[in-house]
């Protein structure tokens, strides 16, 4: 097990809506001191510009002064991440875009994001989506149904709205205990007093 967990977790970052969801992911990865290996989506960027008060850029700097945390740009695809060779515990997208969901699951590789959830799938590790986008079409539906059909854990961001969420901070963050749950970090949510909120 020691060896298992000083592997990483890739966490990459689409161009869909739910910044909070991915600055919390890795906050909450690196608060466990589990490694972390990034990468983030020009899309991502823009849509983390509307969102976040604070810019991606100056999140990124933080998180580049922990130890256990090492971010690829979006274009280097040749970053160790494009690897089977380059072991990881898996992969949580998050949020993850619809063009994200269409390409993962054709194989269509354009940016180390892509590359790297083709990885996962390729060397069986454990891939969680976070998709971000409603109504759904049918072409949506498929391709992720797709995905699911290879294993991969499609978890919709759904409010648990039984555990009577003070905040968004609150929503956002039983999502992100449920993603890693589901990437393998965290034990199973057996019942709800294994959540806890952050507001007070």
């Amino acid at each position: 097990m020691p060896a298992q967990k000083a592997l990483p977790v890739v966490v990459g970052i689409s161009g869909a809506s739910g910044s909070a969801m991915a600055r919390r992911t890795i906050d909450r990865l690196l608060e466990m001191e589990v490694p972390v290996v990034a990468t983030c989506s020009s899309a991502a960027r823009q849509v983390w510009q509307e969102e976040m008060e604070q810019p991606f850029r100056d999140v990124l700097e933080t998180w580049l002064e922990h130890p256990l945390f090492t971010y690829y740009p979006i274009g280097d695809l040749i970053a160790p991440l494009a690897s089977g060779t380059y072991a990881t515990r898996g992969m949580v997208v998050v949020p993850c875009s619809m063009a994200t969901v269409a390409a993962v699951a054709h194989g269509l590789v354009t940016n180390l994001l892509h590359r790297a959830a083709d990885v996962c799938i390729k060397e069986r590790r454990r891939l969680v989506l976070v998709p971000r986008e409603t109504p759904l079409s049918p072409i949506h539906l498929e391709n992720l149904l797709t995905l699911a059909r290879l294993g991969v854990t499609v978890l919709s961001p759904e409010p648990a709205f039984y555990l009577r969420p003070k905040s968004v901070d609150d929503i956002v963050e039983f999502v992100v205990e449920r993603a890693l749950v589901a990437v393998g970090v965290l034990p199973a949510m057996s019942d709800k007093l294994t959540y806890h909120p952050r507001s007070e």
